[in-house]
C-alpha cells in the first residue's frame, strides 16, 4: 500500500480511502475569485512556479447580481458584501480533497472519497452568513514519493481527473485541478520543511512501513510527504480537519508545526514591521487545525484478504475492483476472490472478514438498501448463488461511470478547460497563504 496514496482534505467523512493518506479540512479563509483578475495574471499563474500574482486584500470584486464583494482582511475567513449601504460579513468554508493518480482508481477510492464528494457537493446549503466552495485536486505531486512510471503519470492524472467528473464532480458547482499546476503547495512544503525539525518526521509509523519494503533506496520525498501534506492543509487555512484515526499522527505534525511556525516567525515588533513593509496583516500566518476522529465510511477490503484495504500498490490485481474494469473482469475477480467455508452468509462475524467485505460491498453499490432487508436475501446463500448477484450489482452500478469517463475523456479540450479553470481559481487562494509565509520568513516582496 502506497504512503499518500490518497489525500482528503473535507469537511465530509475522510472515510475509507485505500492509502495511507487521507485528511480532511473545513476551512474559514480569506475569499477571492478568480474573476478579479486579469488572463495576463491567470496565465503568469499557471505557467510560473516562481511568480505570484500580489492579491490586494481590498480589491473589489462586481458580482452578477449587482452587489460588491471585498476581503476582509481583519477578520480571517470573511468576507464583506456590500449592497447598498448595507455591509454583512459573510464566513467562507472550503473544501479541498484529492487522491493520487497512481494507476486506476478502484471501487475503494470510488466509494470511499469521491462518492462521499459528489454527495456533499450536492448537499450544500449556503446562506446569507455562510457559503462553501469545493475544491478537488489530482495530488500528483505526492504519486512521485514512491517509485513511479513517468511515461504514465501524465495520463493517470488525466484519468483520475476524468473520473472525477464521471463520478458526478460538477465544475459548476466545484473546481477541479491539478495539484502541481498550483506551485504554492510544493513552495509551502519546502518553506515549512526548513521549519519542521528531523526527528518529527523520523516518528512517522508510515515512513518508518514503507522504508522497509523499498530499503536502502527509499527517496527523500517519502520521508518529508507528511510536510507536504501539512502544506496541502495549511495553504487552505484549516480549523476543522476530519480524519480518519490512522491520519491522527499526521494531523499532530502539522499542527506541531503551526506552533512552531507561528512562535518563530509571527511575533515582535520585527515580524509586525515585515508585515507592515508588504502591505500584509500581522496576525498568526496559519490556524492551528484541529481534529475531529470520524466514522470509516464504505470501508472496502482485498478481494483476497479480508483485512487488509483494497489497494492500488498491491501487485495482484486481482486483489482489487478498478472503476474502469469492464464487465467480464469484474465477474471473474468476483468469481474468483477469497470467501470461507461456512455455512450461509453473514455480517461483522469476526471470524469471517470476507463474508463482511463482500455484504459491505453489495450495500454500497445499491442505493436505498439496508443491511437487514440484504441480510434477510442473502442468509441462506450458498456463496456461489450470491457472488454472480454482487457482480451484477457492481457491474450495474459502475456501468453509467464509465460511460461518462468515456465521454469525457474524448473531450479532451473540454477536461483542460476545467482543470485550468480550477488551478486558476485554486492558485489565487493558495498564493494568499504562500505570500503570509513567505513575509513572516523574510523574504523580499515579489515583483
Amino acid at each position: 500500500m502506497r504512503c499518500a496514496e490518497t489525500i482528503m482534505i473535507a469537511t465530509i467523512c475522510a472515510a475509507t480511502i485505500n492509502s495511507a493518506y487521507a485528511f480532511g479540512l473545513s476551512s474559514r479563509i480569506q475569499h477571492a475569485t478568480s474573476s478579479a483578475f486579469n488572463k495576463r495574471n491567470l496565465h503568469s499563474l499557471r505557467t510560473s512556479s516562481w511568480r505570484s500574482v500580489s492579491v490586494s486584500l481590498k480589491e473589489t470584486m462586481k458580482m452578477s447580481t449587482g452587489t460588491e464583494e471585498t476581503v476582509d482582511a481583519s477578520s480571517p475567513g470573511t468576507v464583506t458584501e456590500i449592497d447598498g449601504a448595507k455591509k454583512k460579513k459573510v464566513k467562507i468554508s472550503r473544501i479541498l480533497s484529492g487522491v493520487q493518480p497512481t494507476g486506476s482508481l478502484h471501487l475503494g477510492n470510488y466509494l470511499g472519497a469521491i462518492r462521499q464528494w459528489v454527495d456533499f457537493q450536492n448537499n450544500i446549503v449556503d446562506t446569507d452568513e455562510q457559503k462553501t466552495e469545493n475544491y478537488f485536486c489530482v495530488v500528483d505531486l505526492h504519486a512521485i514519493t514512491m517509485p513511479h512510471e513517468p511515461s504514465e503519470l501524465g495520463e493517470n492524472t488525466l484519468a483520475s481527473a476524468a473520473l472525477y467528473l464521471a463520478a458526478g464532480i460538477d465544475p459548476k458547482k466545484s473546481k477541479v485541478f491539478v495539484q502541481s499546476h498550483v506551485p504554492a503547495h510544493s513552495e509551502l512544503a519546502w518553506l515549512l520543511n526548513c521549519a519542521t525539525p528531523m526527528n518529527w518526521l523520523e516518528r512517522m509509523i508510515q515512513f518508518k512501513d514503507k522504508a522497509k519494503k523499498q530499503g536502502d533506496s527509499v527517496g527523500v520525498g517519502l520521508f518529508t510527504y507528511p510536510v507536504l501534506m501539512a502544506a496541502d492543509i495549511l495553504l487552505y487555512q484549516a480549523d476543522k480537519v476530519p480524519v480518519g484515526e490512522d491520519q491522527r499522527q499526521h494531523l499532530e505534525l502539522a499542527r506541531d508545526i503551526v506552533r512552531r511556525f507561528n512562535a518563530q516567525y509571527c511575533k515582535g515588533n520585527k515580524f509586525k514591521k515585515l508585515c507592515k513593509a508588504q502591505g500584509v496583516p500581522s496576525r498568526p500566518t496559519f490556524t492551528e487545525p484541529e481534529a475531529m476522529i470520524v466514522k470509516e465510511g464504505a470501508r472496502v477490503m482485498s478481494l483476497s484478504d479480508g483485512t487488509s484495504k483494497m489497494s492500488k500498490s498491491d501487485p495482484n490485481d486481482a486483489s482489487r475492483i478498478n472503476v474502469l474494469d469492464p464487465p467480464k473482469v469484474i465477474r471473474d475477480k468476483i468469481k474468483k476472490c477469497k470467501t470461507d467455508l461456512f455455512k450461509g452468509i453473514e455480517w461483522d462475524n469476526p471470524e469471517r472478514p470476507e463474508a463482511t467485505n463482500l455484504l459491505n460491498i453489495y450495500l454500497v453499490v445499491q442505493e436505498g438498501r439496508t443491511k437487514e432487508d440484504i441480510a434477510e436475501e442473502v442468509r441462506d446463500m450458498s456463496w456461489g448463488e450470491f457472488k454472480p448477484i454482487l457482480a451484477d450489482a457492481i457491474v450495474a452500478h459502475l456501468e453509467p461511470i464509465q460511460k461518462r469517463y468515456n465521454e469525457v475523456r474524448a473531450d479532451d479540450e473540454y477536461l483542460q478547460s476545467v482543470l485550468r479553470d480550477g488551478a486558476d481559481s485554486a492558485n489565487v487562494i493558495a498564493s494568499q497563504t504562500l505570500n503570509s509565509a513567505r513575509v513572516s520568513m523574510g523574504f523580499t516582496k515579489r515583483f
